[in-house]
């Protein structure tokens, strides 16, 4: 096709698309761009001289969402055609910024005064895990953030989790309450049985150390499930 001086145009068709789509993120904002779209934006800076369409789109088909794309292992992505090591270490840096950006924002203010925060941070870290972990929000007296550790790592469907070891670091970490989490692995965010009785017995255990278990979130792949709002605590 000719370009505007009559001579044939030998600019890649893809290069165009890429200036129509910067254009349309800076002067519409990134809520006007589909999924795909963002992952092109984020290729775009990383793959400099190929159409990134096919692989967006590639990556979106194989792991079914952005926030699945971002959580799948480095050892996943480079099976997509077109994601080589350096990339693929490019996207986990990025899922690691939206990872610490979700935490400095429930560092900032009281847990439960930001539950929006919260459960943003808890559905990012956990929603694709494949096997079930249990980490523990430890809170001060004025419900700010001390520390996230995992106290239970586990199988696709059971982490072990031993409430005298969560009571003994509460005390190490002068906790004054807590927030329970674990993740489905199933996708199925309904508490079971086994996770009620095991949460009444971590409130039992910290009881007489008068610290409060403000609530028990299940992650899975679809949201996040309060214990407190499901009235179970």
């Amino acid at each position: 096709m000719p370009g505007a001086d009559g001579q044939p145009d030998t600019k890649p068709h893809w290069q165009g698309h890429r200036e129509r789509l910067r254009g349309k993120l800076l002067s519409r904002g990134a809520g006007a761009l589909e999924d795909y779209e963002i992952l092109e934006v984020i290729l775009m800076a990383f793959i400099p001289r190929r159409d990134v369409k096919p692989i967006a789109k590639a990556l979106m088909a194989r792991f079914g969402s952005l926030s699945g794309v971002f959580a799948a292992p480095g050892a996943d992505l480079i099976k997509v055609d077109g994601i080589g090591e350096t990339v693929a270490a490019y996207l986990k840096a990025v899922a690691e910024i939206q990872s610490r950006a979700a935490r400095e924002e429930i560092r900032r203010r009281p847990a439960i005064s930001s539950w929006s925060a919260l459960i943003d941070y808890v559905r990012i870290e956990l929603q694709h895990e494949k096997r079930e972990q249990f980490p523990v929000l430890f809170l001060d007296r004025k419900n700010q953030f001390i520390a996230d550790e995992v106290m239970g790592h586990g199988t696709v469907d059971h982490a072990p989790v031993y409430p005298r070891e969560i009571t003994r670091r509460a005390l190490e970490l002068q906790a004054s309450s807590l927030i329970l989490v674990h993740n489905h692995p199933s996708g199925d965010m309904t508490p079971s049985r086994a996770d009620i009785d095991m949460t009444r017995e971590i409130i039992d255990v910290l009881d007489p150390f008068d610290i409060t278990v403000h609530d028990h979130l299940i992650a899975g792949t679809s949201g996040v499930t309060s214990f407190r709002t499901a009235s179970l605590i």
